[in-house]
C-alpha cells in the first residue's frame, strides 16, 4: 500500500455484503446500503499531548471494526476503495 496516514487517521477497508438476500433474492448494488464494518489496512503514529509526548492508538492493522454510517472520506488507492477516518470515528472493535 502507498497510502500513510497522519495522526490519528485510521484507512479501513470496507468488507464485502452478500450479494443475496436470505430469502434467495439478488439485491443490485444500488439498492445496497454500503456496510458499516470493515478491516483496518493502516494506522498513523498518533497524536501528540500538550507535552509533546505521542499517544499510540487503540486500533491495529487487521482489526475488525464497525464505524458510523457518515464516518469517513472514500479514497481510491491503486484501484481499490478504502475509507479514511479518525480513530474517534470507529465504534468498537469485533473480537474474532
Amino acid at each position: 500500500m502507498k497510502l500513510r496516514p497522519l495522526h490519528d487517521r485510521v484507512v479501513v477497508r470496507r468488507v464485502k455484503e452478500e450479494e443475496k438476500s436470505k430469502g434467495g433474492i439478488i439485491i443490485p448494488d444500488n439498492a445496497k446500503e454500503k456496510p458499516q464494518e470493515g478491516v483496518v489496512v493502516a494506522v498513523g503514529a498518533g497524536l501528540l499531548d500538550d507535552a509533546g509526548k505521542r499517544i499510540p492508538l487503540d486500533v491495529k492493522a487487521k482489526d475488525r471494526v464497525l464505524f458510523g454510517k457518515w464516518s469517513g472520506t472514500e479514497v481510491t488507492v491503486d484501484g481499490e476503495e478504502l475509507l479514511i477516518m479518525k480513530e474517534s470515528d470507529i465504534m468498537g472493535v469485533l473480537a474474532s
